[in-house]
């Protein structure tokens, strides 16, 4: 392989890397705190991409019961202007998060509260999944919709470069991508290392019950876990579909079940785990060769297995301690 091909799949594998590390730290948050598996996920990922769409477009053409129908009419707050990318980004994230919450409310705590045995609430959270996105598709139909090509402004389509005599080309909305999700690691990082949240957060995640009897609200930082773990879903979603199209309301099923192979090929509740795993998951997916791309969403689940098989708890988790 030459080298100007070799930073060339570098780039590629870093940025769809650092998509599946932070996607799958919304898993990772949940999991930690209630020991199960958060299925409905995938769903706010799609989410979120659709609510950047609808921000940054304002209307949907192709089919759905919205279809044609102007989102930003004259006389509303935005008079028919829709917004910047930027903050069209941030508040879909957020609105993931809030849904999150919205799943966490009704699919979570409800069994929760009744002691109900973990795997219903994970099949609970699987029937939302569905029901979401079965309303996107009634809403908006099943197509392909891609943001407008300015929608990073007016920065160039690629970057290129020469190394050792070979042009190098990288597509500007990688480099922006492995940017932003550099960013969110970083502020998640320091939120749950450094803030009084992030500590009460590891301490729930610790012990449940010795965090109440401490004094801290456990509900609430459920509720919080909920919010970060969808607004970095939804993040990630908007980021996968400015580089590849929002590609219909199933189209988070994919990057949900690569999300799982990630933790569990981290390390089950760990953070850097999840970080590494999304990283390795990218790198090998970047690095298949072209003549074998039609396979590489099997490259995840080949690695997992092959780790798996050597180390059971994974890249970066602890293996469990049996008490006697």
């Amino acid at each position: 392989m030459e080298l100007s091909q070799f930073i060339q799949n570098l780039m590629n594998g870093l940025a769809i890397g650092s998509v599946y590390a932070i996607f799958a730290l919304g898993y990772t948050l949940v999991f930690s705190i209630l020991g199960i598996i958060n299925f409905a996920h995938g769903a706010v990922f799609t989410l979120g991409a659709y609510f950047t769409y609808t921000l940054v477009v304002g209307q949907f053409e192709n089919n759905g019961l919205l279809k044609g129908v102007n989102l930003f009419p004259d006389g509303s707050p935005f008079s028919g202007q829709p917004l910047t990318f930027a903050l069209a980004t941030l508040l879909g994230a957020t609105l993931a998060g809030l849904v999150a919450v919205l799943i966490e409310r009704l699919a979570f705590r409800p069994m929760r509260s009744r002691g109900a045995d973990p795997l219903l609430a994970l099949v609970s959270s699987l029937g939302v999944a569905l029901v979401i996105v079965n309303l996107i598709q009634l809403l908006v139909g099943a197509e392909i919709y891609n943001f407008p090509s300015d929608a990073y402004g007016d920065t160039p389509p690629a970057l290129s470069f020469t190394l050792g005599g070979k042009i190098v080309i990288i597509r500007t909305v990688q480099v922006i991508i492995f940017a932003v999700s550099l960013v969110m690691l970083a502020v998640l990082g320091y939120v749950i290392g450094r803030t009084k949240i992030g500590k009460a957060l590891r301490a729930v995640a610790e012990s449940p019950t010795t965090a109440s009897l401490l004094g801290i609200s456990v509900d609430r930082f459920i509720l919080i876990t909920f919010f970060l773990s969808g607004f970095l879903g939804g993040l990630a979603g908007t980021l996968v579909g400015t580089a590849f199209g929002v590609a219909g309301p199933y189209f988070g099923v994919v990057y949900g079940l690569k999300g799982l192979a990630v933790i569990v090929l981290g390390g089950l509740g760990s953070i850097p785990g999840a970080v590494l795993g999304g990283l390795v998951i990218g790198l090998a997916e970047a690095f298949v060769p072209s003549e074998y791309s039609a396979y590489k969403d099997a490259v995840a689940f080949a690695l997992l297995f092959v780790i798996l098989l050597v180390r059971p708890q994974g890249l970066l988790g602890r293996s469990a301690i049996q008490k006697v």
